[in-house]
């Protein structure tokens, strides 16, 4: 039997919906009205015999043919914007576009205001949406194209992946001004013997505890804070310490009562790189925003005290 025919449009407007998780937001990104996204996928609808999304609280989550078609749907319609795009002269000004990034606190606090300031200069119709993202989902979003660009320490990943390396973050130790080892250098011994407070989001061991506990060692920890700034008002009050980035960490002790210390581990600096789909690579305007959003990190973290 023939294959029924189905207006290409309406891919849109699917791939809007599953983006930004409802029908009003979809609308907006469209520049549509609300009922005609309704109608676009009621057709949708009836077309795949599915309800395709399905609401859970102030959002509409998909359905499990909606995961099964949206890889495609996106690759496809990537494809198209890129082959228009490579037809016409690249304007960053005329961008117009929600920008997902993926990344830790630390970059956040370092990098958007600068890259804040640069988009509304030169692409003020570029949004940004800044989330966090575990390992194991990196891959499977910038594929699925609910993530535009991972920022992260280095991850695994497939030949699907591209990456580029942003910069080598150093790591320092932040305590309080009076506290007792504040007066000399941080020596080995003193800093294994001290009580610390780790940073973990999900509540995993940190990856300083799983080098020292491979090399033997381990700290005390007595508490795990979701944020580096929470951890750093715990430090600021007590006598744990905290090992950080050590940019971020001397960009912090100029807001709270801290000193920061090399750490006394013969550690290299963590590299932190960009991740993106390898599809996208030549897509004009995600190329001109991941190199914007690199610029702004590294030029960021060259310009904080011990920065490189």
């Amino acid at each position: 039997m023939p294959a029924r025919r189905i207006d290409l449009n309406l891919f849109r407007v699917l791939d809007a919906i599953h983006v930004h998780g409802g029908i009003s937001a979809a609308a907006r990104a469209l520049h549509l009205t609300q009922p005609a996204v309704t109608h676009s996928l009621n057709r949708l609808r009836e077309h795949f015999g599915d309800p395709l999304f399905v609401r859970q609280g102030n959002r509409v989550v998909p359905t499990e043919r909606t995961l099964r078609v949206i890889g495609d749907v996106q690759q496809h319609l990537r494809g198209l914007q890129a082959s228009v795009q490579r037809e016409l002269p690249f304007v960053p000004g005329t961008l117009e576009m929600t920008f997902t990034i993926g990344c830790r606190d630390v970059l956040e606090s370092i990098a958007l205001p600068p890259l804040v300031r640069r988009l509304a200069e030169k692409a003020p119709g570029v949004r940004l949406v800044s989330r966090r993202v575990t390992a194991g989902e990196l891959e499977r979003d910038l594929l699925a194209g609910t993530l535009d660009l991972a920022v992260d320490r280095r991850q695994r990943v497939g030949a699907r992946i591209a990456s580029e390396p942003v910069i080598d973050e150093p790591l320092g130790v932040a305590m309080r001004r009076d506290h007792p080892l504040a007066k000399y250098p941080l020596r080995r011994p003193d800093y294994l013997a001290a009580s610390h407070v780790a940073v973990s989001p999900l509540g995993e061991p940190a990856a300083l505890d799983v080098l020292l506990h491979q090399d033997g060692r381990d700290r005390d920890v007595r508490l795990t804070c979701q944020h580096y700034f929470a951890a750093c008002q715990v430090v600021a009050a007590s006598d744990l310490l905290l090992t950080l980035p050590a940019g971020y960490a001397q960009s912090l002790a100029a807001m709270l009562p801290l000193v920061v210390q090399a750490l006394p581990l013969k550690l290299k600096p963590v590299p932190i790189h960009a991740y993106w789909s390898a599809a996208r690579t030549d897509e004009a305007g995600h190329a001109w925003l991941r190199g914007e959003i690199m610029a702004a990190i590294r030029a960021a973290s060259a310009a904080l005290p011990g920065g490189r």
